[in-house]
């Protein structure tokens, strides 16, 4: 049968719609022919058309995606020009300042000990990085220096405490000093490590290892340091106790001895750690945590702050429970520096942080992020204790106020993301225009913030490279800090994360009551330990900060000059190895 001719108005209505400019969709086919040959013919057509209809569709839902961003973006920036959005974003650069303020001043603090070292290296002093004058260094000076007992509360082995330890036993201080590690049994790693360290220095350090036994009233670091006090020295004046992964410089008994000295009304001597990052963000995250409170610490005296790693205080404090330090550590304990921070702040009595006592603290190589919100879970916990209803007080006040000025400082970042965002896509949407109030507005916000970060980025880079320089001051022989490895980007992410999970971690803390620390989970009652869980598990993680795990083979300790020059000190000092 032969086929119809096709009419030239049924070919003219295969067309295509035009009225969208961003779409090619075929309108109509309308072809005058029999049943076979439509089909025929209709089928290419559709096969050649499809991809366009497929375009067609996607472009048209992102467009819908695109109205949509744009009516977000005009009602969050009509939000964040508003009064109380802009009282936010200013009350942000605010905080900036401060803490841009604070490290200023901190740096200088330390930056003074930097110059006044430096001047005395040029007097002929090149001791300096263990006294200011070198008088001091004399035979008749040294033999009357008082005794001291360093303890050292252990738990498990990490990464850096073998070279911690060695820095704290090979101290040059010239008095009589003797040092206690506890641990809570024989099978703790550290005892095993701590056996090695002291065979390497037999006869020429007085150290021992002490077992304390398991907690039952208190956390076990404070069981540890009670049970250090009762072990020590009779005739030791002062007692300094020490974390394990605090770095001491060669001089730094003698510097916090000497303040002890000066200054008899000192009740608590501590210092504070700077933070190396080992290139994780967590590590990061930890450093950026710990920076606001050093600007508390560098004082150069008298401080409220108080650092659990570094303190040192009168013996007779512990033998005659004088203002209930041992009945309020011993008595439901959980933060050793909380506690003796709350009586030193009831009792009106004198805590101080000398200049020199900063102390390289460098962070586990493999610090992970679910590690750090594992320590700054404990960190919050603390503000959980308390002593007295003063102190609890305190302790909400200051859990109110962080949490405050955390969220408060992180709030105008995400603000300026909005700002900058609309600014970017307004020019190329009418109705974005149209509804938006003023982009200068948001645009000059976003820039004031950018201003204040970076002048409080380059204060804490500036503090860091000041405390870094004069740790290198203090260690001439130890192994150097470098501020090159400091990645700053990532200090600027940590700022943002920290900052914003502080107060998740702090409500949690609060609600819960809880707290895994080392493998013991801790229950808080009314602010003070009433239960003590520990668990069968024995894992090799053992900190949050460093990864402490079983090692079988100890290197062995090279003999630098170093421990040389502390043996002969030793000697010189007095004709018997040790006093009774």
């Amino acid at each position: 049968m032969p086929l119809l001719p096709v009419q030239r108005e049924d070919l003219c209505a295969c067309r295509i719609k035009r009225n969208s400019s961003l779409s090619l969709v075929p309108f109509s086919l309308s072809l005058s022919v029999s049943n076979s040959s439509s089909l025929s013919l209709s089928q290419p057509v559709r096969e050649f058309f499809f991809p366009f209809t497929s375009l067609s569709l996607s472009l048209r839902s992102l467009m819908a995606g695109f109205e949509s961003l744009d009516s977000f973006l005009a009602s969050a920036s009509r939000f964040c020009c508003s009064p109380l959005a802009i009282f936010i974003q200013m009350q942000g650069c605010f905080i900036c300042l401060t803490l841009a303020l604070g490290w200023s001043l901190a740096a200088y603090v330390r930056n003074r000990v930097t110059k006044r070292m430096k001047h005395n290296i040029e007097g002929g002093n090149h001791f300096a990085f263990i006294c200011e004058d070198i008088n001091d260094l004399e035979h008749s000076a040294q033999v009357n220096l008082p005794r001291v007992s360093i303890i050292m509360p252990l738990k498990g082995f990490g990464e850096h405490n073998l070279q911690n330890w060695r820095t704290q036993i090979t101290s040059l201080y010239g008095g009589p000093m003797e040092f206690l590690f506890v641990v809570e049994s024989t099978e703790d790693p550290a005892n095993y490590a701590v056996s090695k360290l002291i065979s390497e220095f037999q006869g020429s350090v007085d150290a021992k290892i002490i077992v304390a036994g398991l907690s039952t009233t208190c956390s076990q670091k404070i069981h540890n340091q009670l049970v250090g006090v009762e072990k020590m020295n009779k005739d030791s004046k002062y007692v300094l106790f020490l974390d394990d992964d605090v770095r001491l410089h060669p001089g730094s008994i003698g510097a916090l001895t000497a303040e002890m000295i000066k200054n008899p009304e000192i009740f608590i001597q501590t210092g504070y750690p700077l933070d190396l990052p080992s290139g994780s963000l967590g590590s990061y995250c930890i450093y950026e945590y710990h920076m606001p409170c050093s600007m508390g610490f560098a004082t150069g005296g008298k401080t409220f702050f108080l650092w659990g790693g570094c303190m040192m205080m009168h013996a007779d404090d512990f033998r005659k429970d004088l203002y209930g330090v041992v009945s309020g550590l011993r008595d439901g304990g959980y933060s050793d520096d909380m506690t003796l921070a709350a009586i030193a702040g009831a009792h009106k009595r004198l805590i101080s942080s000398p200049p020199v006592a900063v102390f390289p603290h460098p962070l586990a190589s493999d610090l992970s992020f679910p590690r750090y919100w594992n320590y700054l879970r404990k960190q919050t916990f603390v503000l959980e204790s308390y002593i007295s209803s003063v102190n609890w007080l305190m302790n909400r006040a200051l859990f109110s106020t962080h949490i405050y000025l955390s969220w408060g400082f992180v709030l105008p970042y995400f603000m300026a993301i909005v700002h900058l965002a609309t600014a970017l896509r307004a020019p190329y949407s009418e109705h974005l225009l149209k509804e938006i109030i003023s982009p200068s507005c948001g645009l000059l916000l976003a820039g004031c913030l950018t201003t204040c970060t970076i002048v409080e980025l380059l204060s804490m880079w500036n503090l860091t490279k000041v405390e870094i320089q004069l740790c290198n001051m203090l260690s001439p022989e130890g192994p150097s800090v470098s501020l090159g490895s400091y990645n700053w980007g990532l200090v600027f992410l940590a700022m943002l994360v920290d900052n914003f999970l502080y107060p998740i971690s702090a409500i949690r803390s609060h609600f819960s009551q809880t707290i895994n620390w080392s493998g013991v989970r801790y229950h808080l009652r009314e602010g003070k330990i009433n239960k003590i869980e520990r668990t069968r598990d024995r894992g090799t993680k053992y900190s949050d900060l460093a990864r402490k795990k079983l090692y079988g083979k100890m290197l062995s300790t090279p003999k630098d000059s170093l421990r040389s020059l502390s043996r002969s000190l030793s000697q010189w000092r007095q004709p018997k190895k040790f006093d009774n």
